[in-house]
């Protein structure tokens, strides 16, 4: 707060904490870049694999190489991902605020013509994380809340010095 109107030299402050904290802030990418391989590789598999194309599986899903008929898992999933989204803290910036919330929605386009297996790959994956969170939060005494930014935009003299 009291760095606000001088940014390079909030991240000069960032960075000392960082190093004091010994915290590495692309520590968070580790886990996605992992799963990157995994999905990929998935999605071949699924593609390719004859011995599950048409076997049935469960309730509407009868072939999990194909896209969800009724599209039940990707709403399922669109819908995961913006509840893990809201349990996470608004960033400071405004635009990756927006971006947070924007990306399951575009994400949830693609997936509406992946296959199904791919989907729900994807949605338990959402609901292990949402309920990590929710444990970690409660363990460490933080009351799980839902943090939805707002997307008003500001004045466009806001930013400028008088």
């Amino acid at each position: 707060e009291r760095l606000k109107g001088n940014p390079q030299q909030m991240q000069q402050e960032m960075m000392r904490i960082y190093r004091e904290e010994k915290v590495n802030p692309m520590g968070g990418c580790f886990p996605i870049m992992i799963q990157i391989p995994v999905f990929i590789a998935l999605y071949w598999v699924l593609l390719s694999s004859v011995e599950i194309r048409h076997a049935p599986w469960i309730l509407w899903i009868t072939d999990l190489s194909a896209k969800d008929p009724f599209f039940i898992l990707p709403l399922l999933m669109t819908l995961s991902s913006l509840l893990q989204t809201a349990l996470n803290p608004v960033p400071p910036d405004p635009m990756q605020a927006k971006m947070m919330w924007f990306m399951p929605l575009i994400f949830s386009v693609m997936f509406f013509m992946f296959p199904a297996g791919l989907v729900l790959y994807w949605l338990t994956n959402n609901i292990l994380s949402i309920a990590q969170q929710w444990v970690i939060n409660t363990r460490m005494g933080v009351p799980p809340q839902f943090n939805l930014p707002s997307f008003k935009s500001a004045p466009a003299d806001a930013g400028k010095k008088k």
